[in-house]
């Protein structure tokens, strides 16, 4: 199972030497917002962010840097000095997961999480959700709020909570997530979006 723990001590020196090097060099400039496509729900995307994973009485949380595309999806779990601990990579025809010197391959995705990591992601749904929409093949209840943005979406046995948007345009992306089912809690904090990934 992979384990995202770094010794205190190690993770000090780092961020004390950060610290340092950043006291003899300005920070780059943010970059500029990158403007959201109006076909939303096919564009390709990719985000950066946190998440926490409960479930069974363990504890899980990392990094998060996930590839987005209508026929693949690339899921890299990040240390938290940012080095990848795992690789997630679901194409048309199976999925892997590389962590360490460990290769897993199936046909699913979901399965092959599950059996390497001790939990899963639901992809299928999951990249309708973190833009605050319902997949369309299947029902879905949908909840908003006051301001018209999503607030409570329930759909193949998963609830999805959006406790926080940026600001209250109807049309806001969320920058936090809970999903849960069954158990599995995930909470997924988004950072940055880049649209058009390939």
């Amino acid at each position: 199972m992979a384990s995202f723990i770094i010794r205190g001590d190690i993770l000090a020196m780092h961020i004390s030497a950060i610290i340092l090097l950043g006291g003899c060099a300005s920070l780059p400039p943010a970059p500029a917002p990158v403007a959201r496509p109006a076909q939303i729900e096919s564009a390709p995307f990719a985000l950066n962010g946190r998440m926490a994973v409960k479930y069974n009485g363990s504890h899980h949380s990392a990094g998060l840097r996930w590839t987005h595309t209508a026929l693949s999806d690339e899921i890299l779990l990040l240390a938290p000095l940012g080095q990848t601990a795992a690789r997630v990579y679901r194409d048309t025809h199976h999925a892997t997961l590389d962590e360490g010197d460990k290769h897993y391959r199936a046909d699913d995705v979901e399965a092959l999480m599950q059996q390497a990591l001790g939990w899963y992601l639901p992809l299928r749904g999951l990249h309708h959700w973190v833009l605050g929409l319902a997949e369309a093949e299947t029902p879905a209840q949908i909840e908003r709020n006051a301001h018209g943005q999503v607030a409570v979406l329930r759909q193949n046995g998963w609830e999805v909570n959006y406790p926080r948007y940026p600001d209250n345009k109807p049309d806001s992306l969320p920058t936090r997530l809970q999903l849960s089912r069954e158990g599995l809690q995930v909470q997924l904090l988004i950072d940055e979006w880049e649209w058009g990934s390939q």
